[in-house]
């Protein structure tokens, strides 16, 4: 199965002030679930690590070797695709890069997102349109789910 990560999850791993429980579930998806399928991010990921505290940085980009991660890029297809989502979800453009993440899993054909991020990806209103949007333009289904649901 190929799962995309999303910015959010590896968060987890090194927050002190989050959810205990988040964090326990994001290290167990880490260490049973990621081994076991290929794992994906993106340049957005990459992007979102960049602009982090220095030491967030690192721990953020060490996730990508530490669990042999490929990297996806975004594509012009892949900012079209996002300003689909955005036109149907009526998102603001500062929430853009939540539509990047799916946009980029949806072009390189991901099955899986994984996200903490309930306010806008792992949300049911976000989940019909990313598949009425995909159907209109004939990209498959992708699930959106939380670590614990791997």
């Amino acid at each position: 199965m190929k799962i995309y990560i999303e910015t959010s999850v590896p968060n987890f791993l090194f927050s002190k002030q989050d959810s205990v429980e988040r964090q326990e579930i994001t290290k167990n998806f880490f260490k049973n679930a990621v081994p076991k399928h290929e794992g994906f991010v993106s340049d957005i990921y990459i992007l979102e690590a960049e602009n982090a505290p220095q030491e967030k940085q690192k721990q953020l980009k060490s996730v990508i070797q530490k669990y042999n991660l490929k990297v996806l890029g975004k594509t012009e297809a892949v900012e079209r695709l996002a300003k689909e989502y955005q036109k149907e979800l009526l998102l603001p453009e500062r929430y853009f890069n939540d539509l990047l993440h799916i946009a980029i899993a949806a072009i390189h054909q991901m099955d899986v997102i994984v996200s903490w991020n309930l306010s806008h990806i792992v949300k049911l209103k976000t989940m019909l349109a990313v598949e009425k949007v995909n159907k209109r333009f004939k990209y498959k289904s992708i699930h959106i789910c939380t670590p614990e649901e791997i």
